[in-house]
């Protein structure tokens, strides 16, 4: 007879969330902010391929 305990999929399930809910909920509380941009990353330690990466994509029209 084994002593391991079996755990059911429902004890051990993560949450579920909504994203469209979620996405709502974000934006909801951005307006009650009044932020509705937020900054952007510096990005003064990316590596070199990350900013090749970066630069290619802008040159084939891609926004990052």
């Amino acid at each position: 007879m084994s002593s391991a305990r079996k755990t059911s999929k429902d004890e051990s399930a993560e949450p579920v969330i909504d994203m469209a809910a979620f996405g709502r909920e974000l934006m909801r509380r951005r307006a009650e902010t009044g932020i509705t941009d937020l900054p952007r990353n510096a990005g003064t330690r990316r590596t070199p391929s990350k900013r090749a990466l970066l630069k290619a994509i802008e040159e084939a029209g891609g926004k990052w």
